[in-house]
């Protein structure tokens, strides 16, 4: 029987409040909201592109998280995995964006979030793993012990059912140190069937130098993962199968956000390697990235017909401020 979902995913949706570019949080008079998490983000963007996808995660049962299980459905991402928590929290981070010399600032308000607090019993695994791929983040895990337990048992369970797993190693400072997630992910992400990670984590967690090529064969070497994909930042990506070097380039965009570019990356590449075709992905992968960086807010709003004109056209991928009448 094939299961109800091509991607599924576990982990925690917050609401994202930012000033604009040279609005000091101290001195602003009102925030622009947006939903967001690198799960949710993942699975939005594959909606976008006709894919059936579900997200399981806890959510307070409260206006504020009906708003995230509304924007949820506006996207067409399942909601029925939702676990209701009453008397809880959502988690919140805040933005303020900056010009250089500045660096654009993120501060988290998410300890005890609904998110962190559900259980192993919570989770409605049928809904979870009702699914080809399990796409799962290291964020999550990095939350509470309780979110831990529910990613290695994802995993474990993942695995009993034949669901492949995707997993972004996604670090975050402000939730763990890096020794601490090297602990925690080299056993929690052996034999993945997809790894993203970026290079930056790769050195910082992992502890991987040299150049793209060098950096991927030693993250294979430590993980056993069956296909990766390196992001580059401004360089684009490197995907290898194990086989073959895949690289594409990130196209000259004009960033309006620079948040969640990277989900929107894996979001493209986890469309295209359920086609079989992880080159073909990681192209979709870096239009999709570039047409993050050019909305606002985490989750973005594209359709098959856009990546599919984007891909076609190198000339509209590089030159973003071509008007199309």
């Amino acid at each position: 029987m094939q299961p109800s979902y091509e991607v599924s995913g576990i982990g925690e949706i917050m609401l994202r409040l930012s000033v604009p570019t040279g609005t000091r949080i101290e001195l602003c008079h009102s925030f622009d909201v947006h939903p967001g998490g690198a799960e949710g983000n993942v699975l939005s963007a594959l909606a976008c592109l006709g894919r059936k996808t579900t997200w399981v995660g806890g959510l307070p049962d409260n206006p504020l998280g009906h708003l995230v299980k509304n924007n949820l459905r506006r996207a067409n991402v399942g909601t029925d995995g939702i676990i209701w928590k009453e008397d809880s929290r959502m988690g919140l981070f805040f933005i303020e964006f900056s010009g250089p010399p500045r660096a654009t600032q993120v501060h988290y308000d998410r300890a005890n979030s609904a998110a962190a607090i559900i259980d192993i019993d919570d989770v409605p695994w049928d809904i979870l793993l009702d699914s080809k791929v399990l796409h799962l983040s290291g964020i999550t895990p990095a939350l509470s012990p309780s979110a831990l337990r529910i990613t290695q048992e994802a995993i474990i369970q993942a695995r009993k059912r034949g669901v492949l797993v995707s997993f972004d190693i996604n670090f975050r400072r402000k939730l763990w140190s890096e020794s601490r997630a090297m602990e925690v992910l080299t056993p929690l992400i052996q034999g993945v069937d997809l790894l993203f990670c970026g290079r930056g984590d790769a050195t910082a967690v992992f502890g991987c130098q040299g150049e793209p090529e060098e950096i991927a064969r030693q993250l294979i070497h430590l993980t056993h993962a069956k296909n990766l994909v390196l992001s580059l930042g401004n360089e684009g990506a490197l995907a290898w199968d194990r086989t073959t070097f895949f690289k594409s380039e990130q196209s000259t965009v004009q960033i309006v956000d620079p948040i969640g570019a990277g989900d929107a990356m894996a979001a493209g590449v986890l469309h295209g390697w359920l086609d079989g075709d992880l080159k073909k992905g990681l192209e979709i992968g870096m239009v999709l990235a570039g047409i993050a960086l050019s909305q606002t807010g985490d989750v973005i709003s594209t359709s098959l017909r856009e990546v599919d004109e984007l891909l076609r056209t190198k000339e509209a991928a590089q030159n973003n401020r071509r008007v199309n009448r």
